[in-house]
């Protein structure tokens, strides 16, 4: 399992102090950014090189707590399925600590977001589903 620290700014978050639901997302979307990168990966290089890209094709999410301003996180990236032309993954964010406002009693470790993500392979020009390269596929393993 990888894990990717993020902190919470004002501009994740609504009037309330709350992060903005869409926010997770991009939680989410940077730890798996991450995750690739400690594989040797960086996706401009895989355009431009292997003429591939990675695209959010299904996407099921759970909100079960929020998440406030100046909350440290923890956004986890395991990857569960390989197949040709896709990499399914489980993503989790949690609290880790760090401050929220008072009265509002945050404990660390609380799972605040849990999602399912299908990701496709596409050739970068034509945007078509193409296979995820054979080297990609052979170093990346799944979590089990």
């Amino acid at each position: 399992m990888f894990l990717w620290p993020v902190r919470v700014y004002y501009e994740d978050t609504d009037s309330g102090g709350v992060v903005y639901y869409a926010n997770y997302l991009k939680f989410m979307e940077r730890a798996r950014t991450e995750w690739l990168r400690s594989h040797g990966y960086e996706q401009d290089e895989l355009a431009e090189g292997e003429g591939v890209i990675f695209a959010v094709r299904a996407l099921h999410i759970e909100y079960l707590r929020p998440a406030r301003f100046n909350d440290l996180l923890l956004v986890s990236v395991e990857l569960k399925e390989k197949r040709a032309a896709s990499l399914r993954f489980l993503q989790q964010i949690s609290r880790t600590g760090g401050s929220a406002p008072p009265g509002t009693n945050p404990s660390p470790g609380d799972v605040l977001c849990t999602g399912d993500v299908r990701l496709a392979c596409l050739d970068a020009s034509t945007l078509r589903p193409r296979r995820v390269p054979g080297q990609i596929m052979t170093e990346i393993v799944c979590d089990n």
